[in-house]
């Protein structure tokens, strides 16, 4: 039996619908009356407008519930269409369940087919169906009664009999949902079993009563036809070009044929008037030159359009993810990703899965051939995953209900068997079937991605990691259940994969003997990263270390912390520890004697930088770099300020609050800090004073801080370049020589200011003595 269909016409269960219903406020005991007896007959007190007409009213609080199913339930007037198909195809599938037993059900009418048409003069939109019909008194329980459902009645039949009872049934509510575009409906029915009686049922919008009457029109041999006479507001559905767009949205993958009457323009060749006349003038004027007989042309044709009508099938798509997956072939996949969301790539890969038990769904998932352009956008609602229930659309709006947020480029249909047609977004929440439907799509995702990961070449995981990284590595912050397995996933740029990426698994197998954590480094580029202080000896020692090169990067490792048994260390950070045990040891021993030997110049610097810094020490990570600046264990690095810096909504007090205390590492064993050392020997107080602020002002600057004042530190940058150049000392010269003139000294200035500076020339510093103290 067709999954897609709704029940012909008729109402919700009372305990899956109606108890449900926040508005409808009455005790129990009334419900359950109402519910057995919805619908009362009246006294005839009004006579009717026609012979054989009977009017039925309903009880005031099936008037109350049918102004929440209008005005509450449905959030788009646009769905009664997909409703009122649903039923149509439910009043199929009953026929056709009905024809095996009964061969005469389907006399006189054997196609099974649903046709809509549209009136624009009179603004009505009208449903056919060749289904099982109705009778009088089905009329009166399914249309006329709020809360039975025909659906149900005939499942409880066909189960008695272990038929197949696949209809959706627990949705009845969606007959009324047509009062959303209409003020009156018309519904005429003819049952198989009573071919020669026609019923007609009509009703108004906001009435409080409802007729039925023997229809004279008989054109129906079987099935029903519902007529919607739209509001004014609702006029601009009365037309082709719009109820075939809302057929392909909701219905598309009905298994009975949707056929719209609508116009088509076809070719045929006329007689072009004009053109002929033109043709034979020519034909004659050239005959009475050669004095000829004039001789009848040939008549010019042109091609014109007529508009012919005809019955026209909107839904030809089949739903691929019915078939088992070893009946599909691999451009069928292709070709339905392609139409089913509009793309132009054939995906990277693709996941078909049905799952049964507890619960029962089918699924195709897609992994997109490139990222959308609007990917920039992260909060923006992708419209990912198609929600179905038994083949009828419900929703691309429930993304986050069905995926996480950082899967939301994964592309896919989910068709369920369990959820009620008028699902919204609460129920979703609440649902617990959508909470195992979600773990199972995060699963099958995620095995994609590995299948992807570990195909021979990886140009396809290449692809995936450029197009979507950046949504796996918010995995890793949002999802703690899979972090793990996400964390397998990432790359990084290294010091040993510059040009390619590695995976975290591939750095663990190269992992030096002795190394316990996985080093990486932050920074803007490879570039950045590589250049910094920080990896020098870390390099230089054969360690690999990581380039983390996006804003996303660092936030994604601190939240993984560990992986596997391996900690992850952030090389700017303080406490980083080298190899094993013995290496460790061994350094620390060297550290200590170069702590003493240049406890001097800590002391000097940390009185000179004062609370600039937390504190001054000898490192054991630096070769070519003079000095860097570290940051505490437990704050932010200098990577991470630099991006937070840059919200729009950062807030300054947690930014304080924050930010790592700057620890101050030298090299022992570079020039300028064994020049700083001698200046201090000497007692060269302000020379060594001056060169430790230079000194910290570009360390800020390697170590990826900002500059606390980035003009002072260009005027001591200009300031040496003067003197590099010898201009320092003519204009110094031409300052003492205009005081010399008469122009008083400025009080506190030295007595040797007056004199006149000499120029000298430069004299070339012998690398072992940078500072010209040893002759």
């Amino acid at each position: 039996m067709n999954p897609s269909a709704n029940r012909q016409y008729s109402m919700p269960s009372t305990r899956s619908s109606l108890v449900n219903l926040p508005a409808l406020s009455m005790s129990s005991t009334r419900r359950a009356e109402g519910i057995r007896s919805i619908v009362t007959k009246s006294a005839a007190t009004d006579a009717p407008a026609e012979a054989g007409v009977e009017t039925f009213e309903y009880e005031a609080q099936v008037d109350r519930l049918m102004d929440i199913i209008v005005n509450s339930l449905y959030s788009n007037r646009e769905v009664f269409l997909r409703e009122l198909i649903s039923n149509a195809s439910d009043a199929l599938d009953k026929i056709r369940f009905v024809s095996v037993t009964e061969p005469g059900a389907m006399k006189g009418r054997e196609e099974l087919e649903i046709k809509i048409s549209v009136d624009k003069d009179a603004n009505t939109i009208t449903i056919e169906d060749s289904g099982i019909g109705m009778t009088k008194d089905q009329l009166l329980s399914n249309l006329g009664t709020i809360a039975r459902s025909g659906t149900r009645k005939f499942m409880e039949v066909m189960k008695e009999s272990k038929g197949d009872n696949n209809l959706i049934g627990q949705f009845g509510v969606g007959f009324y949902s047509a009062f959303l575009v209409a003020d009156k409906l018309r519904v005429q029915s003819c049952c198989h079993e009573t071919s020669d009686q026609q019923w007609c049922w009509e009703a108004d919008a906001g009435s409080h009563k409802y007729t039925i009457r023997q229809d004279t029109d008989k054109s129906l041999v079987r099935g029903t036809r519902v007529t919607l006479f739209l509001k004014e507001d609702a006029i601009e559905l009365c037309d082709q070009v719009k109820l075939s767009q809302l057929v392909k949205q909701y219905s598309q993958f009905i298994s009975f044929p949707i056929k719209l009457y609508s116009p088509k323009k076809e070719p045929i060749k006329v007689v072009d008037a004009d053109a002929t006349k033109r043709k034979q003038a020519a034909a004659d004027k050239k005959a009475l030159e050669k004095a000829e007989e004039a001789k009848t042309v040939e008549p010019v044709t042109k091609t014109d359009y007529v508009e012919k009508w005809e019955w026209r099938v909107e839904n030809e798509n089949k739903p691929i993810w019915t078939r088992s997956p070893k009946e599909v072939a691999e451009e069928d996949y292709n070709g339905f990703f392609k139409s089913t969301f509009s793309e132009f790539l054939d995906p990277l890969a693709h996941v078909h899965f049905n799952v049964e038990g507890t619960i029962e769904f089918s699924a195709i998932l897609y992994v997109p051939g490139m990222a959308p352009f609007e990917q920039q956008n992260f909060n923006q609602r992708s419209k990912s995953i198609k929600l179905y229930v038994k083949r009828v659309f419900i929703s691309d709006e429930f993304d986050e209900d069905l995926m996480p947020r950082y899967l939301s480029f994964v592309k896919g249909v989910v068709d369920s068997s369990d959820l009620p047609l008028n699902v919204s977004r609460e129920i979703l929440q609440e649902s617990r079937i959508v909470r195992l439907i979600r773990k199972q799509l995060v699963r099958r995702s995620l095995e994609m991605f590995e299948a992807l990961a570990n195909k021979e070449g990886g140009e396809d995981y290449k692809t995936l990691w450029e197009s979507f990284g950046r949504n796996l590595k918010i995995g890793v912050i949002e999802d703690t259940e899979n972090r793990e397995r996400l964390a397998k996933l990432l790359r990084y740029h290294s010091s040993k994969s510059e040009e390619g990426m590695t995976s975290l698994t591939d750095y663990v197998a190269r992992m030096k003997s002795g190394q316990k954590g996985i080093f990486y480094m932050a920074g803007d580029n490879v570039e950045v990263a590589r250049a910094a202080p920080f990896v020098e000896k870390l390099v230089q020692k054969g360690y690999e270390v990581l380039y983390l090169t996006e804003a996303i990067d660092e936030a994604t490792i601190t939240n993984m912390a560990k992986f596997g048994e391996h900690e992850l260390v952030d090389v700017s950070k303080d406490g980083l520890i080298l190899g094993d045990e013995a290496e460790a040891a061994e350094d620390a021993k060297k550290s200590e004697e170069y702590a003493k030997e240049f406890q001097a110049v800590v002391d000097f610097l940390k009185k000179s930088l004062g609370e600039r810094v937390e504190k001054v020490t000898v490192s054991n990570r630096l070769t070519d770099s003079p000095c860097a600046l570290v940051t505490s264990k437990f704050g932010w690095s200098a990577n991470m300020e630099r991006i937070m810096r840059t919200q729009a909504m950062g807030d300054n007090r947690s930014m304080e609050y924050m930010k790592g205390k700057k620890i101050m590492e030298i090299n022992p064993e570079h020039d300028i800090v064994r020049g700083i050392k001698t200046l201090i020997e000497e007692k060269d107080f302000d020379r060594a004073r001056d060169l430790s602020e230079l000194l910290y002002e570009t360390a800020l600057l390697t170590s990826g801080f900002q500059l606390e004042s980035p003009r002072d530190y260009a005027a001591k940058v200009f300031t040496l370049m003067k003197i590099a150049l010898g201009y320092e000392g003519e204009e110094e010269g031409e300052e003492e020589g205009a005081q010399a003139e008469g122009e008083q000294p400025k009080s506190g200035s030295s007595s040797s200011s007056a004199s006149v500076a000499q120029a000298v020339e430069a004299e070339v510093v012998s690398e072992g003595d940078p500072w010209g103290k040893r002759q």
